[in-house]
């Protein structure tokens, strides 16, 4: 069950689950807010516990709101992309042949069919990152299941609109933003080691900070390296 409560000029989004605790989250790139509660929980109570963390809120919302965004992309010739956290120049050529994407030195190379429209070129690297993903993220969870004492059954590499992963800690599988792919790799290794931990702790509650503090004592210097690299420009709605 969804609602809404307000909070001065704030808007929350309120879900109503089976759980045991109240989850308070700010989404990007807008500062949305969430809540999720037990669902015999009121209304009034969850909004008297909204305005208990309403500084907290206003104090994330700012920070979304400075983020840098990209300029609109083009996909012209020096226009800036980023790649495991680095800046390159793409690099467009046109050949009639299957379209190809490369990294040379400080270039991305794009070469594509003659005549190929933006849109489609802008789901030629996309997709091109989310291969970079997949091949990432196995490593990873070698790295990491076994310290943790989890096992992912699969994984999912998703264009998300609000959050950098998410996981289904019944069905133990994790998902993955394709824009995580333009951020430094421990950005990366971060956010699966967050959705890892959430598979003993569905809530980000004080256990599921103990758990992060225990298996990646940085893991706050890693979440905010998140916000250092300009993020997609598109409308993201909730």
């Amino acid at each position: 069950m969804t609602s809404q409560i307000s909070i001065g000029d704030i808007t929350v989004d309120v879900v109503l689950k089976d759980i045991k605790n109240v989850h308070l989250s700010v989404h990007p790139p807008t500062g949305h807010v969430r809540i999720s509660a037990p669902k015999q929980m009121k209304l009034e109570t969850i909004r008297v516990f909204a305005l208990s963390k309403l500084d907290w809120i206003r104090r994330q919302q700012e920070k979304l709101q400075q983020q840098e965004r990209e300029t609109t992309r083009e996909y012209l010739d020096r226009e800036s992309h980023f790649v495991w956290g680095k800046r390159y120049l793409l690099k467009v050529s046109e050949r009639d042949e299957p379209p190809v994407i490369e990294l040379k030195h400080s270039h991305l190379h794009l070469r594509v069919r003659p005549g190929t429209e933006v849109d489609k070129k802008q789901d030629l690297v996309d997709a091109w990152y989310r291969e970079e993903i997949k091949t990432a993220v196995p490593e990873v969870l070698d790295r990491w299941e076994s310290k943790i004492g989890v096992k992912v059954e699969e994984f999912y590499i998703r264009r998300m609109k609000t959050r950098w992963g998410s996981c289904n800690h019944t069905a133990h599988t994790i998902r993955l933003n394709t824009e995580l792919a333009k951020k430094p790799p421990e950005c990366l290794e971060y956010i699966v080691v967050h959705e890892l931990v959430h598979l003993h702790e569905p809530t980000h509650n004080a256990r599921f900070v103990v758990l992060m503090d225990k298996f990646m004592p940085e893991w706050k210097f890693y979440r905010q390296k998140l916000n250092q690299i300009p993020v997609r420009h598109e409308e993201w709605k909730y």
